[in-house]
């Protein structure tokens, strides 16, 4: 009896190490009074919603005099100690950036960073699965820099000439707390979920507004190659973010936060993530290997979704 329980313990022990979240939100200088109140106040919804997915979360938030160039490099350089190839990272950059045509930079108290350096920083964090959010004016000029196999990005505008301020960010921390963002109804938000909600939003305000929309909201998540708006119609665009959750909702985010059920939640989401990553993979295999895998994938979920409903 005491062997079956270290072994159950040692089981849920590992699952909890594989399934750790760390999140950096960086909310840089305004400049202005009412951009640093805007800035400060999204910075502040998002640590809010982040930190109510569940112990398995890590938040750290640098706002005010906190967001400096040193700041941000300690933030990094601690989570880059902690995580572990099984865990996922998210960055979230909200504020002001600039782009010289050549360079961006991300607005700091004190020296700014550029998206290399951002870049490099982010290289050294052992996370198998990374997200970068840059919301700030001008974040096109970054997306090229921040690129990288297992990682995707969003930039608020299309290009670094885009240098008007953003409304990305606010539809961006709207999206993980409403939850007709969850389009597919599995009480989880996806990082393509939640862009696809921004971008939609952004664009109704432009709108709404009768002005002449200044952000183009774009995302690139293979490691290689241009980044674009909507899924397209072949390729592996959009697989990794519409895998990686970034909130959980409902009977999922309840679910989480009970130690008895966290293990089959963790198993959900890794089927989920299983069968995503088939639907993408279905034109380069066998259509018999295909059926087969997929209808295993969903009867397994199936019983995992009943232990849950129990």
């Amino acid at each position: 009896m005491k062997r079956a329980l270290l072994v159950a313990w040692l089981c849920f022990a590992a699952l909890e190490a594989r399934a750790r979240t760390y999140y950096v939100i960086v909310a840089g200088l305004g400049g202005e009074p009412d951009y640093e109140q805007r800035f400060t106040a999204a910075a502040t919804d998002l640590d809010r919603v982040l930190r109510s997915a569940g112990p398995a979360v890590h938040v750290d938030t640098l706002k005010g005099a906190q967001a400096t160039a040193v700041g941000f490099r300690e933030t990094i350089d601690r989570v880059a100690t902690e995580a572990s190839p099984d865990d996922d990272f998210a960055l979230i950059l909200i504020g002001h950036g600039s782009f010289d045509g050549a360079e961006y930079k991300f607005n700091l108290v004190g020296p700014d960073l550029t998206a290399a350096e951002i870049a490099e920083m982010c290289n050294r964090i052992r996370a198998g699965r990374q997200l970068i959010v840059d919301t700030t004016s001008a974040s096109g000029g970054a997306l090229q820099a921040f690129e990288r196999p297992g990682r995707a990005v969003i930039a608020a505008t299309k290009s670094g000439t885009d240098k008007n301020a953003t409304v990305f960010a606010r539809y961006w921390v709207e999206a993980l707390e409403d939850p007709t963002a969850d389009t597919d109804k599995s009480d989880s938000i996806s990082a393509l979920e939640a862009f696809q909600y921004a971008d939609r939003k952004t664009a109704d305000f432009y709108t709404s507004q009768k002005r002449l929309a200044t952000e183009h909201p774009e995302f690139e998540d293979t490691g290689k190659g241009d980044a674009v708006r909507a899924l397209p119609q072949e390729g592996r665009e959009g697989a990794l973010m519409a895998t990686m959750t970034v909130v959980r909702i409902g009977a999922a985010q309840a679910a989480m936060n009970d130690p008895a059920k966290r293990d089959l939640m963790a198993k959900k989401e890794e089927l989920e993530q299983k069968i995503d990553g088939l639907k993408y993979q279905k034109a380069a295999m066998e259509p018999g290997e295909y059926k087969k895998e997929l209808t295993a994938a969903l009867v397994e979920l199936a019983k995992v979704q009943e232990a849950l409903d129990k």
